[in-house]
């Protein structure tokens, strides 16, 4: 049986975090000051006192989470997984956890995917919606029935809960549908844009670039990725599958149950902050151990 690492993404910052690492680790008191300097501004300082309004800045939540999960896994010592994945923006955080990106390189990516995702957010202004309580089919059906608006599924998080992605009035209408279809809730969500949706594809094109630029080596054990939720180790098939991400949906249960079933990984370890990530998995894979460094 085999120890996987993976990594959350938008949504687990909070304030204060990164701080207690900061001050007690010399060599993650030096990431974080080299991050400021590639930032350009002091992300540290939002990080450890900012308000939740400064940390729901798109071009500093992304960074934030990145930060905190890649340093932690930098800083602390023997740790060897033999499979790796991240949610959405986290799959950044297991590419430099498995040494397929650099920290610097990493983290340069991440800006620019946080500023090229906020750019398409006000080019079409969109949202997200949790549908709970219905089956990944159905949220499938009823979005396949909107053809003038955009309205898909973006994360397939655990069983019994999807998000879909799409436009304002879109969402608002697929609402409606899913709870008359037997959907426990259907809640719009307070984020920036439909992020992982047709309206990414501005991002997509501005980040491609950067990707396409960067330097990605091999790695030292798979990563499973959101795009189609298999393990890959070819360097060019993970930067294309990273392209891909921004416009489509993040299969997470199915990664982690090919990452149980496929990679016989029975221990779950959560890096970086708060353990969204182990809920999840354990909903979708009850059989197998989880734990958190945070």
């Amino acid at each position: 049986m085999k120890h996987a690492y993976i990594f959350p993404g938008q949504g687990a910052q909070f304030s204060g975090m990164g701080k207690k690492l900061y001050e007690e680790n010399t060599l993650a008191k030096e990431y974080f000051e080299q991050a400021n300097e590639i930032l350009g501004f002091r992300i540290t300082d939002i990080m450890f006192s900012g308000s939740d309004e400064e940390l729901k800045q798109t071009k500093v939540t992304q960074p934030a989470v990145f930060l905190h999960s890649v340093i932690q896994f930098l800083t602390t010592p023997d740790l060897l997984p033999e499979m790796v994945a991240g949610h959405s923006l986290g799959e950044f955080s297991a590419l430099v956890a498995n040494k397929v990106l650099s920290f610097e390189d990493g983290l340069r990516l991440v800006a620019k995917r946080a500023a090229a995702m906020q750019r398409a957010c006000e080019i079409n202004p969109s949202t997200m919606a949790a549908i709970l309580g219905l089956e990944d089919a159905k949220v499938e059906e009823i979005c396949a029935e909107f053809t003038d608006d955009v309205v898909v599924p973006a994360n397939y998080n655990c069983p019994g809960q999807l998000v879909i992605s799409g436009s304002i009035n879109g969402i608002a209408l697929a609402c409606e549908k899913m709870k008359a279809a037997g959907a426990k809730r259907a809640l719009v969500l307070q984020v920036g844009g439909a992020f992982h949706s047709p309206l990414m594809a501005p991002a997509k094109e501005e980040l491609q670039a950067a990707i396409e630029s960067t330097h990605f080596g091999n790695p030292t054990c798979p990563v499973y990725q959101n795009v189609d939720a298999s393990p890959y180790i070819d360097p060019m098939m993970i930067r294309q599958n990273l392209i891909n991400q921004l416009t489509a949906p993040v299969r997470w249960t199915q990664t982690v149950q090919n990452m149980v079933n496929h990679g016989s990984a029975n221990h779950f370890t959560e890096v970086g902050p708060g353990n969204v990530l182990q809920g999840l998995v354990k909903k979708i894979a009850k059989e197998v151990t989880t734990d958190g460094i945070n």
